[in-house]
């Protein structure tokens, strides 16, 4: 137990939860800055990527469950990325009434600038490591990221 003087203690785990939480932080920060040139936050730059990696065009509302938010949410995001043709609504062939969320050129342009700051954003973050520590910081991410069974 911490006495008041000596404030909460620390362990190995709690100490790697917060790094982990200051690193994500760190990486929001510069994927943001790289981003600011193409006018994209990165809420659309997730939405966009998701439509690109959807077998056929999503419905709103796959968006809004994939992306744990509520369809409106979805809704601004889609108006803001149709406004600048990154995205385009379209009727769903077998049922009318859904509309459905694709691609335009300009989005797939998009997409790949956005691929080029996201890399950048991560060059900035990783810069201090040497190759071999990048392998294997990626190998321990990849077992954490890719554990079957495991969803947060």
């Amino acid at each position: 137990m911490s006495s008041p003087r000596s404030g909460p203690r620390t362990t190995p785990d709690t100490d790697l939860a917060e790094q982990l939480v200051r690193l994500t932080r760190r990486m929001h920060r510069a994927q943001k800055r790289h981003l600011e040139p193409f006018a994209i936050t990165p809420a659309q730059s997730r939405l966009l990527r998701m439509v690109e990696h959807s077998d056929t065009p999503p419905r709103m509302a796959d968006l809004a469950a994939r992306l744990d938010v509520v369809p409106r949410a979805v809704t601004t995001l889609v108006d803001a990325l149709e406004a600048a043709d990154a995205v385009r609504r379209v009727p769903d062939p077998a049922n009318r009434r859904v509309i459905r969320i694709e691609l335009t050129e300009t989005g797939r342009t998009t997409l790949g600038a956005l691929r080029s700051a996201r890399r950048a954003a991560a060059e900035d973050i990783l810069a201090p490591l040497t190759a071999d520590q990048r392998e294997l910081l990626g190998g321990l991410l990849s077992t954490l990221v890719d554990e079957p069974g495991r969803r947060c």
